[in-house]
């Protein structure tokens, strides 16, 4: 895109762009760099933004995650991987971390630069999720400890020096069992296939044999063998597999055309405005886009929560949900509904602001020989004329970078005062903390039906299996990005003023979503504020699993966050207790004390935690209201 070739960086953005290029040996390759999760999907990649002022650390990291990208499309096969890729959730992660590690250890073994940009990556991920204070193996996750034994196995490279407790927590026991495996992973680093057999060996030597599902290869031996023991077919079977082969090639034909017409049609969207599903969506069944693993990117949904389909799931940007001339009338609406509140929030966003500053006014070293003229001590030189003058010199205080995300509960129970109310608190504090330095995102969640919609529509003709899970399409809505400057999203928020928008409320999986949007930030710090007003709801989902299953569900993403995640999370409840949910809330009777409430929270956040260790802060939250 033209606008990834501008800026301070556009010199380096396009030798990594080449580089890319000749390394993957994909000239087609298609690289951009925005601020949204990096990914690597087809030949489209996706960096992350790079900063003004780009230093040595970021140049190596992101170098290390260009060369992953790149690695990884010259030496994987997906189609290979998907056919000895294992059934079970942890015996899959297991594997695709494993394999990952096999390509990075081919261009590592192959260039000294690129293994130095690979380590580079791996300490920053490792630093962000924080492991080193972790004291037990159910805190690590056992793919982030073998992905580095094998790592080291193959390159002879050690474990980052952050990631070294989280490794050796787990070294004994996977030694213990499948030593023998580890050992033979090196003689196929260079055949997919055969490191893709050894590798399943290696998970079921690790006691998840029952997550490998069938042997891909026994399963190619038994259907050669049906096809010598029927080699006479009748003339009509071959005569309708023709015809179904004609078929498939004249749909696959359609569909490349209307491939190509949408990547043209991308080509122009504003980076900004893509959905993070965007890649998503045109992925065949079955395959799923590459990205890193980002810290706690696979935090997830466990084994008692499914999900029946999520095909026709979105997440959409606020201006794409209605045109610009309609965002328009319905911001002006919301500005009138909340003329006198504006006021009283405005005068809470203000002190807020103080505070924040405060944490950042700088200080001051007097009497130095150079610097800024102290005019408070010329009395001295005027009372002795040979007193050399005074000068100052500024010095800033520690004030971590930090970005922070507001996630509105966009339901019907909210429609009314509760949703205005947050729409002009969250336009206010988007305003407020943009002036402070701290960059703010504003996302939404809801449905895009009432009970149900084509999901439910989808189970009904499929016969109505048993406990199908959630069953309702989800629409999350992108309001303000973390980039997007205030005044570019300020009408985007009229949007929760349109009639119907508002429907149920799966609050679980819209928290995973605002959580892992949050972790692709580069900031030191983020915080996740929720803001809702009752627990899940989703009538479709509830009445064909049991009573308690969404809320059971929430409880389980919410303690892993508060216990496993760098991200700060905090809730505020409107008439309803959040505090028996989240550790760190607020619960509020009425709509018009949530301006306050939000700036009193988040001044206690940064007042009283900026400075704590990550475990101290960590048992603060669990001790908090």
């Amino acid at each position: 895109m033209p606008g990834n070739r501008e800026g301070p960086n556009a010199a380096f953005q396009h030798a990594l762009t080449l580089c890319m290029k000749t390394v993957s040996g994909e000239p087609e390759l298609n690289v951009t760099f925005g601020a949204e999760t990096p990914g690597l999907t087809g030949t489209r990649a996706r960096l992350p933004q790079l900063s003004r002022d780009l230093g040595a650390e970021e140049v190596a990291v992101t170098r290390g995650l260009s060369d992953a990208f790149a690695l990884r499309l010259a030496n994987h096969d997906q189609g290979t991987h998907n056919r000895y890729r294992p059934e079970g959730k942890v015996a899959r992660a297991v594997f695709e971390a494993v394999e990952q590690a096999r390509v990075e250890a081919i261009g590592a073994r192959a260039m000294q630069g690129m293994a130095g940009n690979l380590s580079a990556m791996l300490e920053e991920r490792y630093q962000r999720k924080a492991v080193n204070v972790a004291q037990d193996r159910e805190n690590v996750p056992l793919e982030d400890a073998l992905s580095l034994i094998v790592r080291q196995r193959l390159t002879g490279q050690e474990p980052p020096e952050c990631a070294r407790e989280l490794v050796e927590l787990w070294r004994p026991w996977i030694e213990d069992k499948a030593s023998g495996e580890l050992d033979n992973l090196g003689d196929a680093v260079d055949d997919q296939v055969a490191f893709a057999r050894m590798s399943r060996e290696m998970i079921a030597a690790l006691d998840m044999a029952d997550e490998l599902g069938d042997d891909p290869d026994e399963s190619e031996d038994t259907s050669e063998e049906e096809q010598e023991a029927e080699p006479g077919e009748s003339e009509e079977n071959q005569e309708g597999e023709q015809q179904t082969e004609s078929a498939a090639a004249e749909e696959m034909m359609e569909a490349e055309g209307e491939s190509e017409d949408s990547m043209q049609d991308a080509a122009e969207i504003d980076l900004e405005q893509v959905p993070d599903d965007l890649d998503d969506e045109s992925m065949p069944d079955g395959e799923e886009p590459w990205r890193p693993q980002l810290p706690f990117s696979s935090l997830s949904n466990e084994d008692f929560y499914r999900v029946f389909t999520n095909q026709f799931d979105e997440t959409i940007a606020a201006e794409d949900l209605c045109d610009a001339e309609e965002l328009a009338r319905l911001r002006n609406y919301l500005d009138k509904q909340l003329a006198n509140l504006q006021g009283v929030v405005a005068r809470l966003a203000n002190r807020l602001q103080r505070r924040l500053m405060a944490q950042q006014n700088r200080s001051w070293d007097f009497d130095l020989e150079e610097g800024v003229l102290d005019a408070a001590r010329l009395t001295r030189v005027i009372m002795d004329p040979m007193h050399p003058l005074s000068f100052k010199v500024e010095k800033d205080t520690q004030f971590r970078d930090t970005v922070v995300t507001l996630l509105l509960d966009n339901s019907g129970s909210m429609r009314g005062r509760p949703i205005t109310v947050a729409a002009t608190c969250a336009d206010i504090l988007a305003r407020t903390l943009e002036r402070c330095g701290v960059k703010v995102e504003i996302l939404g969640f809801t449905t895009r039906a009432w009970k149900g919609g084509q999901s439910r529509e989808r189970w009904l003709a499929d016969g109505k299996p048993a406990t199908p899970g959630r069953l309702n399409d989800l629409r999350h809505i992108i309001y303000k990005s973390a980039d997007m400057p205030w005044r570019r999203a300020r009408r985007n928020l009229g949007l929760m003023m349109r009639e119907g928008l508002l429907k149920e409320n799966i609050d679980g999986e819209a928290l995973i979503w605002a959580h892992n949007r949050l972790l692709g930030r580069s900031e030191q710090r983020r915080i996740l504020m929720v803001i809702s007003d009752g627990a899940p709801v989703d009538d479709s989902t509830l009445s064909v699993n049991s009573g308690n299953y969404l809320e059971r569900h929430l409880r389980q993403v919410i303690t892993d966050i508060e216990q496993r995640s760098p991200i700060e999370l905090i809730a505020i409840g409107i008439g309803h207790d959040v505090t028996r949910y989240y550790s760190r809330a607020v619960t509020i009777v009425d709509a018009e004390e949530l301006g306050g409430a939000m700036t009193e929270k988040l001044a206690e956040l940064f007042e009283s935690t900026d400075t704590m260790r990550p475990a101290a802060r960590r048992g603060r939250l669990r001790k908090a209201s």
